[in-house]
């Protein structure tokens, strides 16, 4: 599948990209492709090559040629999938299917939230609202599903596949059987028509979510006006100023911001009940048991075990944490002293920053963006034996102009995929730190392998010219987490794009990410990069420890917080399978203490990270990756007393910060 490229790896990694792609060699180092301001590029005559290399995306109109060009390649593929005998082939066409739409959806997914000019926005939505709805037909195509069925009934033919391909077979009917395959005609176009409306106010939703609520800035005492943007008469107020330490500004924008909206209220109800009567529609008891098919959890009874179980378990440090935080604000505040809703991140801050003394702008002179960047290259290369270079992107190939381009190479296995980096704070883009895929890994039939193609997207403040971009702890930690993303998506060697990289259960594809998060908290990992941008020191050890001790205060607190519903637009995205952020969390922590606290750089042990848990994608039982990295299989039980472990301070810091 890959060339084996010897000993003399840049300068064969360099010839075989330049040879097979014809692009520059002229990679610098990727820590200073961070820390130097991004020269604008001198627009040359020529064709735009289109966003991500694809010609037809040179323009928004090009968004109508690439979905018409896939729903026509659909047919084809349909029509293939309905004449082809059953065997391996079967699941190769319909992975082929699931490729031709995805390359448009999941593009048009990411543009439609970050391309910075509206008309591209518009035609990547429509794109992404036609391409659903066909999604949606073809799962209750019925001669489409006879073809897989047909393969799925020969015992014989099945038991002579490999276990991918069987697993793949299997979701694919999965997909047929959740959308009401079995159905009569008409309740099988109910259920299309229930989906489409779901996906609608899904979008609805979200929008909703983020919109600011505006107040007459009369009502506010005028000393607290200044908190808050001023549109005219109004103030808007478009979040919950959590960090402020004026506790009435806290009151004002938690009340403001979360005052009920009835057309919000009216969205979620109708989204709730529509997912509802789809999972009845379709022959399941909930949405839930609906949602949760193929998790680690498996059902709903089993996730309320698990969030009940850890509940119990964090009751009497959640009660001492609460009591701490009214203890600090009965301190700052004699004569207000109740502790609110719209207090505790405020006092629990406050609690980290006195104990530890981590105010960020005494750690962020340290984690230059081009620092952390090498750092991430130095473990990765330590860990995989992968290398990241930074690459000059064609004209027209990415949005913005301070989008960098990555290649990741293997040192034998060669170039793995391309990761664009899209970092930077810009008006009208989405304040989240998010991994978009553009396009899957797959293993084509000519035995090339389809490179997957990545967005990482961050809110980084951009640099100036004699400061680089530095980042907060906060923001280090959240760097990591999102390229744990990335390297799913690049190591995800599957030979099916339908269950490459992060295409998993919700509750499994969060470990990667998470796990990153423990290597950004070790200081053995950070003190290979974090430097001062001016100085060159190096991070003392106790500020990390310091930094690591303060994310445990208050956090048990942090673990029983429920979200706002009308502003937590993850009921969307993670609708029923929000616990799988603590799930992941769980077996992160597991396989953190287990294989990489002794030695973060270990290889052998990121070898059978690989092997176990990063190359299968979807491929595999999520539980049965967790139980060949760990050697046994975890039980509720276990993930909670994991979580609850991650709680307990630790006794070196504690004495070094008593001397």
């Amino acid at each position: 599948m890959f060339q084996r490229w010897g000993k003399s790896l840049l300068l064969r990694a360099l010839q075989h990209i330049k040879l097979h792609r014809g692009v520059s060699t002229s990679w610098s180092p990727v820590g200073a492709a961070f820390n130097v301001r991004q020269q604008r590029r001198l627009e040359l005559p020529g064709r735009s090559t289109g966003l991500f290399g694809v010609p037809e995306l040179s323009s928004p109109e090009g968004f109508q040629e690439a979905q018409e060009k896939a729903l026509k390649e659909t047919e084809f593929l349909v029509e293939r999938a309905c004449t082809t005998p059953p065997g391996p082939q079967t699941v190769g066409i319909f992975d082929q299917l699931s490729d031709e739409l995805c390359r448009v959806a999941d593009l048009a997914d990411f543009i439609k939230a970050a391309h910075p000019d509206p008309a591209f926005r518009e035609a990547a939505e429509d794109a992404c609202r036609s391409i659903g709805t066909m999604v949606e037909k073809l799962n209750t195509n019925t001669e489409l599903c006879q073809s897989l069925k047909r393969l799925l009934a020969d015992t014989k033919l099945m038991d002579s596949l490999d276990p991918e391909t069987r697993r793949v077979a299997e979701l694919f009917m999965f997909d047929f059987e959740i959308s009401g395959i079995h159905l009569d005609e008409e309740k099988r176009k109910k259920a299309v028509n229930l989906n489409v409306n779901i996906l609608d106010l899904s979008s609805e939703f979200i929008a909703g979510a983020h919109l600011p609520n505006k107040i007459d800035k009369k009502i506010l005492p005028p000393h607290i006006q200044n908190s808050f943007s001023l549109d005219g008469n109004y103030l808007q107020i478009g979040g919950l100023y959590a960090d402020s330490p004026d506790d009435l500004v806290r009151e004002a924008a938690y009340k403001i911001f979360l005052y009920p909206n009835a057309n919000q209220m009216k969205c979620l109800e109708d989204l709730l009940t529509s997912r509802y009567h789809l999972a009845q529609l379709v022959g399941y008891p909930t949405f839930g048991h609906r949602a949760l098919q193929g998790t680690m959890a498996k059902t709903p009874e089993n996730v309320m075990t698990f969030l009940e179980t850890l509940s119990g378990k964090l009751t009497e440090r959640t009660a001492s944490d609460f009591e701490m935080m009214g203890k600090m604000k009965m301190k700052l505040n004699p004569a207000n002293s109740t502790l609110m809703p719209w207090d505790h991140p405020y006092y629990s801050g406050v609690l980290r920053a006195e104990r530890y003394n981590i105010e960020p702008s005494l750690y962020s002179p340290f984690f230059s963006l081009g620092a952390c960047m090498e750092g991430l290259n130095l473990l990765f290369t330590q860990l995989l034996g992968i290398s990241l270079y930074a690459e000059h992107p064609e004209k027209g190939e990415v949005w913005c102009e301070d989008v960098r381009k990555l290649a990741v190479v293997h040192e034998t296995e060669g170039l793995l995929g391309y990761i664009y980096c899209d970092f930077f704070h810009r008006a009208g883009k989405p304040n989240q730190d998010c991994h978009f895929t553009i396009r899957g890994g797959k293993l084509k039939p000519n035995g090339e392998y389809q490179l997957p193609v990545v967005v990482l997207m961050l809110s980084l403040p951009s640099s100036t010219k004699n400061v680089p971009t530095l980042l907060t702890p906060g923001m280090m930690e959240n760097l990591f987490h999102e390229m744990g993303h990335a390297m799913h998506s690049m190591l995800g060697r599957t030979r099916y794009q339908h269950v490459t990289g992060t295409r998993c259960a919700t509750d499994f594809a969060e470990v990667p990410s998470i796990l990153m998060e423990y290597f950004a908290s070790d200081y053995r990992v950070v003190n290979q990069f974090a430097r001062h941008y001016q100085t060159g020191q190096a991070l003392p050890k106790t500020m990390v420890s310091r930094l690591c001790e303060s994310k445990k205060v208050c956090a048990a607190a942090d673990l029983q917080l429920q979200a706002w519903q009308l502003r937590f637009s993850h009921l969307v995205g993670y609708g029923a399978k929000y616990y799988s952020y603590l799930m992941s969390r769980a077996v992160a922590s597991m396989v953190w203490k287990q294989c990489f606290v002794k030695n973060p750089f270990d290889r052998a042990m990121g070898e059978r990270y690989r092997k176990e848990m990063l190359a299968h994608g979807g491929g595999k039982e999520p539980i049965l990756m967790v139980q060949g990295m760990l050697q046994k299989n975890p039980s509720i039980e276990d993930f909670v007393d994991a979580l609850v472990s991650d709680l307990d301070l630790d006794f070196e810091t504690f004495l070094m910060d008593s001397e």
